[in-house]
């Protein structure tokens, strides 16, 4: 059975990496444990969680930031934004109903696998909320990078390289993220009746008009434009856009309604509980119709499209075997990359999960995972 280490403090923890390098112990970090299912299945025989580092450090409404441990749960940190009126506006997805995983979603794991929601296409990604850090990388030193404001980020920003890097550069003990205020209200359009290529046809128009449009999807044929902002205004611009479109039929979704089609947009609601592969897509808007019509002929997938077309969430049917080929094949000539974000575990074993990177910037990551984790025993191998 694997040990399992829950250091309570950045010393303890810096401490435990320190003896696991010196002795070579091959390190699986976990969070909160609902994304453990990501990435190449890896063996090690010790896990170390950080759920024990929590708590809210700092937090200045007035200054729109907050500090907080990397173990803390984000339910807990969106509840104190809540109360003051304040919000993660890259909107981070809970992955737990997609992956069938147990666990809290965590600040940290947040940081670690860089996750953004619909909102990213007005507001930015998850590293672009992120002030600074503070990380133990694996020979057990204490690491800070970045502060409370963006004016005090200087030099190399390991920041932003901490995020996304899934733990194999270093374990992130605390971090400061920039808030935002929660909109006073909100609607949604949504289009019924489109195909892929309509409604990126739609959102290309939509995102160049100046109606701050903070959300553009399409499921099922029904293609949604998401506006906030205050009362007045968010109507003034749905009625506008409405008019800019009107050779198309068009529904305004309002109150909980709204608030919960966000939330099933955000979490792939439509995908869950199912034997399909899934996949992570990100290329162009204007080419997500051509590929997934392919994608949709040689493997029957189904997609669902996000950040107006930019992100397609490709689903293959079980009976595949291993579509990567096809898939990365497909993408090409597009300059795209596919992830593979749910799969069973012998699939995640004979097939790369991340995007294979090109030889330089293999070179690159090799170079930093070895001046970082020179012993190799952060999550080894979690992304090839």
């Amino acid at each position: 059975m694997s040990a399992l280490l829950t250091p309570a403090t950045e010393a303890e923890l810096a401490e435990t990496v320190a003896d696991a390098a010196a002795s070579h112990t091959r390190l699986r970090i976990r969070g909160g444990g609902t994304r453990s299912v990501i990435g190449q299945t890896i063996e090690t025989d010790t896990t170390l969680s950080t759920d024990r580092l929590t708590g809210i450090t700092l937090y200045e409404p007035g200054s729109l930031n907050m500090v907080v441990r990397a173990g803390t749960p984000l339910d807990e940190v969106t509840s104190a934004l809540a109360a003051e009126n304040q919000q993660l506006a890259f909107e981070p997805m809970d992955h737990r109903g997609l992956l069938g995983s147990n666990g809290t979603p965590t600040v940290g794991g947040m940081v670690a696998a860089a996750i953004s929601g619909p909102r990213r296409l007005a507001v930015g990604a998850c590293r672009d909320h992120l002030l600074g850090v503070r990380f133990v990388n694996g020979r057990g030193e204490v690491l800070k990078n970045g502060g409370r404001v963006m004016k005090n980020v200087t030099g190399l920003d390991l920041a932003k390289l901490m995020c996304g890097a899934y733990g194999t550069l270093g374990i992130l003990t605390e971090v400061s993220l920039k808030t935002l205020p929660r909109p006073e209200t909100a609607c949604t359009l949504a289009f019924p009746g489109l195909t892929v290529a309509q409604a990126t046809d739609l959102f290309c128009a939509a995102l160049g008009t100046p109606y701050e449009v903070s959300g553009a999807a399409w499921q099922n044929g029904t293609a949604y434009l998401r506006l906030e902002g205050f009362d007045l205004q968010v109507r003034n611009r749905a009625t506008q856009l409405q008019a800019r479109f009107r050779d198309l039929d068009s529904d305004r979704i309002e109150g909980a309604g709204h608030a919960a089609l966000w939330r099933d947009i955000r979490d792939l609601t439509a995908v869950q509980g199912r034997d399909d592969t899934l996949w992570r897509l990100s290329l162009k808007p204007t080419d997500a119709a051509l590929l997934t019509s392919h994608l949709h002929d040689r493997l029957g997938a189904e997609a669902s499209l996000d950040w107006g077309g930019g992100l397609i969430w490709l689903s293959v049917p079980a009976h595949h075997a291993d579509p990567a080929p096809v898939i990365r094949d497909a993408l090409a000539p597009y300059g795209g990359h596919a992830t593979l974000t749910r799969a069973p575990e012998d699939l995640r074993r004979c097939t790369p999960v991340f995007q294979p990177q090109a030889p330089a910037l293999a070179r690159i990551s090799e170079g930093l995972r070895a001046r970082f984790d020179p012993n190799h025993i952060l999550n080894p191998g979690l992304m090839g």
